[in-house]
């Protein structure tokens, strides 16, 4: 049975599309065939981090509008074997379809092992595509703000039922306990009141890998992190987090 992972975060800037992109590594290296729904309309940005910005021919737009299926809206990650994405709409004023996305999903269970939809805002339509989700991953950053608005997401979506959340905690500084304006990573845990799966430490490499379309290191930091998660989510027994240096 395939698994629909809906990735979100309670405030812009916490990483979500880049630990959106490097699970969807993560799951596809291990030897699933995983799909990556880019919900961002209007921004999108995952055929950059993935290298195939000059591949992508069609959109989920295009599909929505009833132009195309949603077979020929998907594009092949060719530095990833089992890796697919289908690319947000330039358009910013095309709705997010709720009806519609969660039949893309369904549609394409029989294709991929993992469906992971990187959602974007908190409109109405957005939580319904994120109620229908297997598991949700919630991203966060270990600053005061964005550990808030994570709780507050993560209530709101507790209320709705939207119960197997999983937290993850991005761009944690070597430092970050030196640094009065931070929480701990306990803290964080307790604040939004998720269970952990994992942690991605402050990594350059994350940065400049996905704004050249490029494959992480597999010695970074991030890579392993992201392994992790991905690993966890496989249903494997690895280690929560990895060593922040």
């Amino acid at each position: 049975m395939s698994q629909i992972i809906a990735v979100t975060a309670g405030k812009g800037g916490t990483g979500k599309s880049t630990t959106s992109a490097n699970v969807a590594t993560g799951l596809a290296t291990l030897g699933h065939k995983t799909l990556l729904v880019e919900l961002d309309f209007g921004l999108r940005c995952l055929d950059i981090m993935l290298g195939i910005k000059d591949k992508v021919k069609h959109d989920i737009g295009e599909y929505l509008e009833g132009k195309i299926d949603i077979l020929t809206a998907t594009t092949n990650v060719e530095r990833v074997p089992n890796l697919s994405l289908v690319c947000a709409t330039r358009n910013p004023f095309i709705d997010i379809n709720a009806e519609k996305i969660m039949a893309v999903c369904e549609e394409m269970r029989e294709h991929f092992e993992y469906i992971i939809m990187d959602t974007a805002g908190i409109g109405s339509s957005v939580f319904k595509v994120i109620k229908a989700a297997d598991l949700i991953l919630m991203v966060t950053t270990p600053d005061t703000v964005c550990v808030r608005d994570g709780a507050i997401l993560s209530d709101f979506l507790y209320v709705k039922n939207c119960i197997n959340q999983r937290l993850i905690i991005n761009k944690v500084s070597p430092r970050f306990k030196e640094e009065d304006i931070l929480y701990d990573l306990d803290e964080v845990m307790d604040s939004v009141g998720i269970p952990l799966i994992g942690v991605v430490p402050e990594d350059v490499n994350i940065k400049i890998c996905g704004a050249k379309g490029e494959a992480l290191p597999s010695s970074s930091g991030g890579y392993k992190a992201y392994s992790a998660i991905a690993k966890r989510i496989d249903g494997q027994d690895v280690p929560l987090t990895v060593s922040i240096d």
